[in-house]
């Protein structure tokens, strides 16, 4: 059990200003060595690339407003990047992390120092590996405290911990990826789910490494959960116990008790529990949220919340009552009880008047394979994935780089459909629209400060399912969502302006839509995408850039001394 701390004991206090601007708070210093390690779970061993030898990887303890320096030391077999998932990064997408959108990967047997700046974040974030598949592996937690002379909006916590969720495979994770864009099929789906990184008492040769959680009778603990997992969302719960939602994606949310709790891969949720029962042991456990004919891990992960004190342990363990895998009745009745805490100390400011409307098509597909060569389908195609029925075509070059110094024309265009380029009735029957995509790479050009309203829509098109969206450099109001088709007349009247969540991710309904509504106010060039990594691999992705305003502190800082080489320059 970590206690909740004053203070990070490897920060060194900096009361100096950056080299681009005033630091509010703390200065950090960390090093991470990326390297292969052994680790055994169901009953093999098996090599993979993690960080300081631990899965999950190195916590990053920060306040409000403080600034990490992060040296990547790459000692391991290909090139990597790292991102900070729900940092915002104010002007500096040079640190961001998504491989050829921000920079190109870290080579084996270099280094690279990243500045990540916070802001307004306050709760729990994380960071992972950007590049093929290596998060699976590479990621690890990123706590965020109040600031000196502030507090959490709900009664302190007597202790916290972090509860990672993570897959497992037996299998080099990178062939695994590796092997289905060669072939075109839909990847294996992993072996296993982790928490903490064990498995738990349900696998092969995991009870006795079964993660324990001791906690006291009559105390109230803060858990951050992160789902780190690559292709599922996740029920979790305590048998017997209630949680309280008390914040999402760094910031907090008007608490809502809860049995369980559904989270999306990219996502993170504060949660209070009280051990409140009888003294003994409780299972926590993670199944998995999959309302699609695509294959999925359909294994439950445990670990045991464990009463401290003398008593019996019982014969059985209680399991907590999760909903069924394709309940989507379920996780929407869970989703919806998150609204924002909107206080005086922690207000929202939901965009009113729209400047820029995007609505975008959320989508799997297929390309065509020469001589029908490859194993998607029964006619030969490839799976892939689209937005607006454009997928992702990602380049040898960063994009960043090369919109900085003006190397757009060999890179990328700036004619990404602001609409569907064909309407048909999204959600229902599609028999005779073709599942066909186009590959490219296109933006979204947004002038700084516009007003952003995105309404992402689901397609039945091949496997529709829920899709975990994320959008770097900013959090955005989740302001409506619901099944079917969007009805731009009357959806609108029905969105909540009061007091939206304040997320990165967002859940996007099977069939269904979601709005999102932020201001672009930081300049840069930022990644979104769906967080299934088989989507992301598939293409189902764009990038925004959002132009410099008109003065230096509304511009993108100019680049590092130093960034990674790419293949082409």
């Amino acid at each position: 059990m970590k206690a909740i701390p004053w203070f990070v004991l490897v920060s060194y206090i900096c009361l100096a200003s950056l080299h681009y601007g005033l630091a509010e708070g703390a200065i950090h210093y960390y090093d991470f060595v990326l390297k292969e390690t052994n680790f055994t779970r169901l009953c093999s061993t098996k090599s993979m690339l993690t960080v300081n030898d631990s899965f999950p990887g190195p916590e990053i303890h920060v306040q409000k407003g403080d600034t990490v320096f992060v040296n990547v030391h790459n000692q391991g077999k290909y090139g990597v990047t790292i991102h900070w998932h729900g940092v915002k990064q104010p002007r500096n997408p040079w640190s961001d992390g998504p491989e050829n959108v921000t920079q190109c990967p870290i080579p084996a047997g270099t280094n690279f120092t990243q500045e990540i700046n916070f802001s307004s974040e306050e709760g729990t974030l994380w960071w992972h590996a950007h590049s093929d598949w290596s998060r699976a592996t590479v990621h690890g937690a990123i706590i965020i405290y109040p600031k000196n002379g502030t507090t959490y909006p709900y009664t302190e916590p007597y202790e916290e911990e972090t509860i990672v969720l993570a897959s497992w495979y037996k299998a080099d994770v990178m062939e695994v990826i590796t092997d289905a864009l060669t072939t075109g099929a839909d990847p294996n789906v992993s072996d296993a789910f982790t928490i903490n990184g064990e498995p738990g008492d349900l696998y092969d040769c995991s009870n006795e490494t079964t993660y324990r959680l001791a906690v006291e009778y009559g105390k109230t603990y803060l858990l951050r959960v992160i789902n780190a997992i690559l292709n599922e969302e996740t029920f979790f719960g305590i048998a017997e116990h209630n949680l309280t939602l008390v914040g999402t994606d760094g910031a907090y949310v008007r608490p809502a008790t809860v049995d369980y709790i559904v989270i999306a891969p990219g996502q993170t949720m504060d949660v209070l529990v009280t051990a409140n029962q009888a003294p003994s042991y409780y299972y926590i456990a993670g199944s998995p949220f999959a309302d699609s004919i695509a294959p999925f891990d359909n294994t439950t992960t445990t670990a045991i919340f464990e009463y401290k004190g003398n008593y019996t342990p019982p014969s059985t363990i209680p399991f907590p009552v999760l909903p069924l895998y394709n309940d989507s009745d379920a996780a929407a009745t869970f989703t919806n009880k998150i609204r924002a805490l909107n206080s005086a100390e922690h207000p929202v400011n939901v965009p009113k008047n729209i400047t820029r409307q995007i609505y975008m098509t959320v989508s799997t597909n297929t390309l065509p394979c020469p001589n029908n060569s490859c194993s998607g389908n029964s006619n030969g195609d490839r799976l892939s994935a689209s937005l607006n029925n454009i997928s992702f075509d990602t380049p040898s070059i960063s994009i960043l780089q090369a919109y900085y110094w003006n190397l757009s024309k060999d890179v990328y265009t700036t004619d990404f459909p602001e609409k569907p380029p064909t309407f048909f009735d999204f959600t229902g029957n599609v028999d005779n629209i073709t599942l066909y995509t186009n590959p490219g790479t296109k933006v979204i050009m947004l002038d700084f400060n516009e007003t952003v309203e995105i309404v992402f829509q689901g397609t039945n098109l091949s496997a529709a399912e829920n899709h975990p969206m994320h959008l770097h450099g900013f959090s955005f109001y989740l302001v409506g969502k619901n099944k079917g088709n969007f009805d731009n007349a009357t959806d609108p009247l029905k969105y909540n302006l009061i007091d939206p969540p304040e997320v990165n991710t967002i859940g996007l309904p099977k069939n269904g839509w979601a709005a999102i509504r932020f201001y672009a106010d930081n300049p840069g060039v930022w990644f979104m995408h769906c967080h299934l990594e088989r989507h992301a691999s598939w293409g189902m992705d764009t990038v925004l850039i959002v132009k410099n305003g008109g003065t230096e502190a509304t511009s993108i800082r100019p680049p590092p001394s130093y960034m990674p080489p790419c293949s082409k320059s």
